[in-house]
């Protein structure tokens, strides 16, 4: 499981570098495909909000169960999706308005946009550099396929990175160079 949640986060990488290169272009009054943000927006909500995120509570929360933790790491996982969410929601928000050519102060949404990518590095930095080596040290084999066994009515295909990519996802995919089935 926490091979998975590695490889989502190397995923999510890709596109936080993508929204960088995005951020640059506005900061050189370049053009931009908001377009293609909202995608990037979007697959981070549908499958990091709905899956991913979800998945990682799963397994701290197993994890506080069982195991003795102390201090601000046993809620910083699930503050930090909360704020995730809401920082996607105000950004998506802000993208479609200027999709629908409404005025928005561009240092604003830059700001915003920054932030956002900064929040996600920093989050995955964390659970990374701290909650994933917790998780392996302290988990054993039948812990592992205790959840395992609970995620499974839960699963679902990765819309961009699986083996088949939503139509949503295409121009994504291919400005990513992903493979489109």
């Amino acid at each position: 499981m926490l091979a998975k949640l590695h490889q989502d986060h190397l995923n999510i990488a890709k596109l936080l570098q993508l929204l960088k290169s995005k951020l640059d272009a506005i900061n050189e009054e370049r053009a931009v495909n908001y377009a293609l943000v909202r995608d990037v927006i979007d697959y981070l909500r549908e499958v990091s909000d709905s899956y991913h995120h979800p998945k990682e509570d799963l397994i701290y929360e197993y994890y506080l169960k069982y195991r003795l933790v102390e201090g601000e790491i046993s809620h910083r996982l699930q503050l930090e999706h909360a704020s995730l969410i809401e920082a996607g929601t105000e950004l998506k928000e802000m993208v479609e308005m200027i999709l629908l050519d409404a005025v928005i102060p561009l240092d604003q949404f830059t700001a915003k946009l920054a932030r956002f990518i900064a929040q996600q590095e920093a989050h995955m930095n964390y659970e990374e550099g701290v909650v994933f080596p917790l998780l392996r040290e302290a988990l054993t084999e039948d812990d592992w396929r205790q959840l395992e066994q609970q995620w499974q009515n839960r699963a679902i295909g990765d819309p961009l990175f699986g083996p088949e990519v939503s139509q949503h996802f295409k121009e994504l995919a291919h400005r990513l160079s992903l493979p489109i089935s």
